[in-house]
């Protein structure tokens, strides 16, 4: 289980070095077995800086390729060969200058100078993807044009700084696979350590969550109760399905878990936070406004969230809506039955 030091902080005031959490965690009983410095950016965008094209003109010896002069606040503009179709005089970009490290997934490449078809290089006008940024390859980057010449990256891109436990827990300590958990024992051992009292679980507010009255009202059945003691839900209306913030997206990423949308997300936030697995279903699409747990007859087809149509057996419990299996039960949603960006 992997458990973020930021995240903990949430929970417990705590400035350990992470270090020392890490011994107090494993003296719990939490083994962490590795301690992993995380950024939400690899590399914190070192070395990338704000640049203004000065010029641009087409590579005489190729039919793709610009050169171009690159206004990065030092003494004299670079001068830079670029292949992005979208590049012109006048953008905003973000450059790389030399001996930058950039990441691409667990591989990095150091940005040198050299000659590229015969031309000097001395830097790289990046992509969002080249910069972790975002997911296009479209073309450059082209910022707003009141970002300032010479300024670091991440002072516009801000670069959260991390640690993640990484804790084995074993099969007594169930109470501890979340964030709260975790907190919950660091708290003691803190206390103990310290002789005090002084410390003690900050558990996050509520009171903005309103709880009014719904006229999409779905019912919740368990018939298969021995597999299944207890299944409730929640009706959220009023949502709009989009990119998540910055700052779920880095808690997220912190512990291994890609960002999908707002809403999934928050759904694995609050996994992490409490420990409690939740599915998001979108209401339009429980038939009948029934939500059934049951197992399905040997050989059930059902296709799942990556497309790929799988045979169940008679052992796997389904959330069923009136109708058709919508989830396999803790494990696996339905294609039919998620969220997408048209749910409210």
């Amino acid at each position: 289980m992997k458990i973020s030091y930021n995240w903990l902080k949430q929970y417990v005031n705590c400035e350990y070095p992470a270090e020392k959490v890490s011994e107090l965690l494993t003296s719990t009983g939490l083994e962490v077995e590795d301690l992993e410095r995380f950024e939400s950016v690899k590399g914190a965008l070192k070395g990338v800086v704000v640049g203004k094209v000065l010029t641009c003109i087409d590579h005489p010896n190729s039919d793709h390729l610009h050169i171009t002069t690159v206004d990065v606040g030092g003494e004299e503009p670079l001068h830079i060969v670029c292949g992005a179709p979208n590049v012109a005089a006048g953008q905003k970009v973000l450059v790389a200058t030399i001996n930058t490290e950039l990441w691409i997934g667990d591989e990095h490449i150091t940005i040198k100078k050299g000659k590229i078809r015969g031309e000097v290089s001395e830097g790289m006008i990046c992509a969002e993807d080249e910069l972790q940024l975002g997911t296009s390859h479209e073309g450059i980057m082209v910022l707003p044009d009141d970002y300032e010449v010479g300024k670091p990256a991440s002072f516009y891109f801000p670069v959260e700084e991390d640690y993640t436990f990484e804790i084995g827990l074993t099969a007594n300590r169930s109470d501890a696979t979340s964030h709260i958990g975790s907190a919950r024992d660091l708290v003691a051992a803190l206390n103990q350590r310290e002789n005090t009292t002084k410390y003690h679980l900050i558990r996050p507010s509520v009171d903005d969550f309103k709880v009014e009255n719904t006229t999409n009202n779905i019912e919740v059945v368990v018939e298969d109760t021995q597999a299944c003691p207890r299944y409730s839900g929640v009706t959220v209306s009023g949502v709009k399905v989009g990119e998540s913030p910055a700052w779920l997206k880095n808690r997220l990423a912190a512990v291994g878990i890609r960002s999908i949308n707002n809403i999934v997300d928050i759904t694995n936030y609050v996994l992490m936070e409490v420990g409690q697995p939740m599915h998001a279903f979108d209401a339009d699409k429980i038939t009948g406004k029934k939500v059934v747990v049951k197992c399905m007859p040997e050989g059930t087809p059902f296709v799942t969230l990556d497309g790929v149509e799988r045979k169940l057996n008679s052992r796997n419990l389904m959330i069923c809506n009136a109708e058709e299996p919508m989830c396999i039960a803790g494990v696996f949603g339905g294609q039919k039955s998620g969220v997408t960006m048209e749910t409210t």
